[in-house]
């Protein structure tokens, strides 16, 4: 099989920024795909940002210099052909909404090279959901991260009925080779090994906000203190982003359909999103 040289990463938001470059800093040739100039101006400046964590957060190497290397390895592309000319694993990190992933993978199977192998790194969606839409079934698997990787270095690794299991051997080597500690999976399962423990936590935690029992605040407060965790419940929702909340809540049953009408009245339409733009249920800026 050939080998996974060349990296493209789809989508730029927080997440799909931090494997793109957790990639390139770790040797790789990455290209960093999003929809339009605009978006790629944003991702460029979040890049640098990375550079500036790895640094202040004294990553190995990254004050001598591999910090601006990795950045000299990241291309940029919006033109969904030309970033997946040569790659030989497609790293997609786009928003949790099925119609837009369907059609994004659609339009990658038709541009992507036969041997080029695609993964998904959805939270909330089963690779067999999507993989009639590849083209490319066996060479289809999920590569799922944590948020701040690299500090929360996992990388959930879970294939389908199809994946030739010659590939997810490859893709779990990849995750190794990028600092990532290989999570693998034997069989599907929605919320990976990782949010199927963290999402119940959220759950409870907006049902006793929505339910009038506690504010915010005091959720997280509560949490950190009985638990020793650094991050409250609402202070993770801030990290993943609100939008990716409730895109993910509005799914659910009658009470987190609640909580994502909730919080799009008070926070998404307000454009408190969450860390990424320095508001959401807290104000980071400063």
């Amino acid at each position: 099989m050939t080998e996974l040289k060349q990296i493209t990463v789809l989508g730029t938001g927080v997440l799909g920024s931090q494997i793109a470059y957790q990639t390139a800093y770790h040797g790789f040739d990455v290209v960093a795909y999003d929809i339009n100039a605009e978006v790629i101006e944003k991702a460029k400046a979040r890049f640098d940002s990375l550079a500036a964590a790895y640094k202040a957060e004294n990553v190995e190497g990254a004050k001598e210099g591999k910090a601006d290397e990795a950045l000299q390895r990241i291309t940029y592309s919006y033109d969904l052909a030309e970033a997946v000319t040569k790659a030989d694993l497609v790293i997609e990190a786009i928003p949790e909404d099925f119609a837009i992933k369907r059609d994004t993978y659609e339009k990658l199977a038709a541009v992507a090279p036969e041997h080029t192998v695609f993964a998904t790194n959805s939270s909330t969606l089963l690779p067999s959901d999507l993989k009639e839409f590849t083209g490319r079934p066996e060479k289809f698997l999920a590569l799922h991260f944590a948020n701040h990787v690299w500090v929360n270095n996992t990388a959930e690794v879970m294939g389908t009925e199809s994946t030739d299991p010659a590939v997810y051997r490859e893709v779990v080597e990849f995750a190794k080779n990028i600092g990532m500690v290989p999570i693998e999976l034997k069989k599907e399962k929605a919320g990976y090994v990782l949010n199927s423990l963290l999402v119940p936590l959220l759950n409870a935690a907006s049902d006793l906000l929505i339910d009038g029992i506690a504010d915010p605040d005091m959720v997280d407060k509560t949490w950190r203190i009985g638990t020793g965790a650094p991050f409250g419940p609402f202070q993770i929702m801030d990290v993943v982003g609100l939008t990716t909340v409730f895109n993910i809540s509005s799914q659910g049953g009658e009470k987190q359909r609640a909580f994502a009408d909730y919080i799009k009245k008070n926070y998404i339409d307000e454009g408190k999103l969450g860390v990424a733009v320095g508001e959401g249920f807290y104000n980071y800026k400063g």
